[in-house]
């Protein structure tokens, strides 16, 4: 089931442990406004909504439910630390376009024949 706009903002404030009224006074937003977005009662302002966005580190598409990808922080990281995972995203990238295009050889074999890759 897709998580709602209401679902989303409430799982980003738990996992990012702030109250309520932390992220009402982060957005200059009552409490109970925070309380009525998450309960899907009332919609954030244009301003609000980029505020929140900044304050999870998220984008307003994600916020939105347009994008499904979260970006990664980070902050806090050694240079070294950034560069051993930056080559893991780089070496994982290559390996699943390696298996995509085993993966295309694979059905166009199955389905042509070899003579015909």
């Amino acid at each position: 089931m897709k998580e709602s706009f209401g679902e989303r903002i409430k799982r980003l404030r738990i996992e990012n442990n702030l109250s309520q009224g932390q992220v009402a006074k982060t957005l200059q937003v009552s409490r109970k406004a925070i309380s009525h977005y998450e309960n899907n009662i009332r919609e954030p302002s244009s301003a609000a909504l980029i505020r929140m966005a900044g304050l999870f580190h998220v984008s307003v598409d994600y916020l939105l439910g347009l994008d499904k990808s979260l970006p990664i922080n980070f902050s806090g990281l050694s240079k070294k630390e950034y560069a051993l995972i930056k080559d893991l995203v780089n070496d994982m990238s290559d390996k699943n376009q390696l298996l995509r295009m085993q993966n295309y050889n694979t059905v166009i074999s199955d389905n042509y024949g070899e003579e015909e890759i």
